[in-house]
């Protein structure tokens, strides 16, 4: 027999908050669930694992389109491993595109707080180079 969970125990089961399943259900990633005659949510667990695949998958950083590409292909039932390495493989070009402008970010910020003093005066360095241009 089918394990059928509540919308609160699915949520404690996988430790996403309630109000996260609602918005995931609202923009289509987890579908409508089934409902007793009393209007009581039922959550099956093809539907749990579900919901553990779209929160893994937001740890791993993969955006609301990301995942629609990705559950889409999962969903028809007829992907291919190759379809699935290259919405990876997209992502992943983000990811490192965003380290290396943290990476350019972080020496700034290194720079730029290694000009002050720190001292009581109302000149800072800091204050002087975020009023600079944006090159």
């Amino acid at each position: 027999m089918e394990r059928i969970l509540t919308r609160g125990k699915l949520a404690a089961e996988t430790g996403c908050n309630i109000e996260t399943i609602r918005f995931y259900e609202k923009i289509g990633l987890m579908p409508d669930p089934k409902r007793t005659v009393a209007g009581y949510r039922q959550y099956a667990p093809a539907d749990r694992a579900r919901l553990q695949f779209i929160l893994r998958a937001r740890e791993l950083g993969f955006s609301i389109a990301d995942l629609r590409d990705l559950l889409g292909l999962v969903d028809g039932g007829d992907y291919t491993c190759a379809e699935v390495k290259q919405l990876t493989l997209a992502h992943l070009r983000s990811v490192r595109a965003r380290i290396a402008d943290l990476k350019r970010l972080e020496k700034t910020l290194a720079s730029v707080s290694a000009q002050c003093d720190g001292d009581s005066v109302p000149q800072c360095p800091i204050i002087d180079a975020l009023f600079q241009p944006v090159l």
